[in-house]
């Protein structure tokens, strides 16, 4: 139909941690939506998938950003901007980009905290 009905899942290595909401037939899809998680001392790298829902069969991943700890580390104020989508799928094309905003905030204790901001895709 030419459009998608997006939404993201937010991963620390490999682990699901956050689902956004579903945006409904688009391809500009807005959340607008933070999250705040407790990070390991050890975690790698934080991937942001974009899927299309479907009813009728599994959820397509339309394509993802990786986010890495040396990134992170990179800005420490945070990243905040476009990033091109990247294919999951060697044999799929991928078409797209996220807008994001990722902090790693203070300790509270030996553990920090990532702010994520999934902002809108197109």
């Amino acid at each position: 139909t030419g459009s998608s009905d997006p939404y993201c899942i937010v991963k620390i290595d490999d682990e699901a941690i956050i689902r956004t909401a579903t945006v409904w037939k688009t391809l500009s899809p807005f959340w607008g939506e933070e999250y705040e998680v407790h990070l390991q001392p050890t975690f790698h790298s934080v991937s942001i998938y974009v899927m299309d829902e479907d009813a009728l069969s599994r959820d397509d991943v339309i394509g993802k950003v990786c986010i890495t700890r040396d990134m992170l580390a990179e800005h420490p104020k945070g990243y905040s901007g476009w990033m091109n989508l990247s294919e999951v799928d060697p044999d799929e094309e991928v078409q797209g980009e996220i807008h994001l905003r990722v902090e790693v905030l203070g300790s509270q204790g030996s553990r920090r905290r990532l702010c994520c901001t999934v902002l809108e895709a197109r």
